[in-house]
């Protein structure tokens, strides 16, 4: 992915550097009725959506189940760059580009298929519609502050378990 959202930098104290190779996962929707505003193209919520189902993916392809309950949200950053209608074929792609000690980054794209759009328009097919930014903390269960990273945790995500 070419946009600097998808490369980062680790953060301080990080464990990862940027040329560590991180896992990435996708996940492709239609866009549907539900995922449009009155404009008639996504809401922007629906970038989200389809980008936790990405992330959601990449953390089962790395059988990290107990990610989820613990690695609340503490930063995103959307850019949209193009629209999306409705019955547009779409994909989200998350990539892992820092791991810090109680923080971990992901960025993320989603792109959207070639399809016809209000007016006779015909997006262009693999336009990025979004990119930016996740940010979580681990925060296990009973914690009220971010804890660094359980070993297994770590080993998963830097492709060394």
């Amino acid at each position: 992915m070419e946009h600097g959202g998808m490369r980062g930098s680790a953060p301080s104290g990080s464990i990862g550097t940027p040329d560590t190779h991180f896992a990435e996962a996708s996940v492709e929707r239609i866009v549907e009725w539900v995922d449009t505003d009155a404009s008639g193209h996504q809401h922007n919520s629906a970038i989200l959506r389809w980008v936790e189902a990405a992330e959601g993916e990449l953390f089962r392809k790395l059988q990290l189940p107990d990610y989820f309950p613990s690695a609340p949200r503490v930063q995103q950053v959307v850019n949209y760059t193009a629209k999306l209608w409705f019955g547009q074929r779409v994909r989200a792609t998350v990539k892992i580009t820092a791991l810090g000690r109680t923080s971990l980054t992901m960025g993320f794209e989603v792109r959207g298929e070639a399809t016809g759009a209000p007016g006779g328009a015909t997006p262009q097919s693999g336009t990025v519609a979004a990119f930016g930014t996740v940010t979580t903390a681990h925060v296990p269960p009973g914690a009220s502050t971010a804890q660094p990273w359980p070993e297994h945790f770590v080993r998963a995500v830097q492709g060394t378990a």
